[in-house]
């Protein structure tokens, strides 16, 4: 669920709630004196490695897509080895 900005038109404080799609356009319906603030998304891509740019997710999680793969018949999953 995202975290929405809301800001007082009148006393022009933030206010930041965590809810769905859906609960923010009813907040919205029920607080007309708020208007959304501008925000940007959080995006996450890739895994960070210790050397320079990205790499291979460590050893445990690899050990569970490994389990993944081996219990799901068929599975194309990416192991990273």
């Amino acid at each position: 669920m995202p975290t929405y900005i809301f800001i007082d038109k009148k006393t022009q404080k933030e206010e930041k709630i965590f809810m769905t799609m859906s609960e923010m356009d009813e907040y919205r319906k029920n607080n007309p004196s708020k208007t959304l603030g501008v925000t940007s998304p959080a995006i996450v891509s890739g895994v960070a490695s210790s050397r320079a740019g990205y790499g291979k997710p460590d050893s445990s999680f690899r050990d569970i897509l490994k389990t993944i793969k081996k219990n799901n018949r068929g599975s194309k999953i990416n192991t990273f080895d």
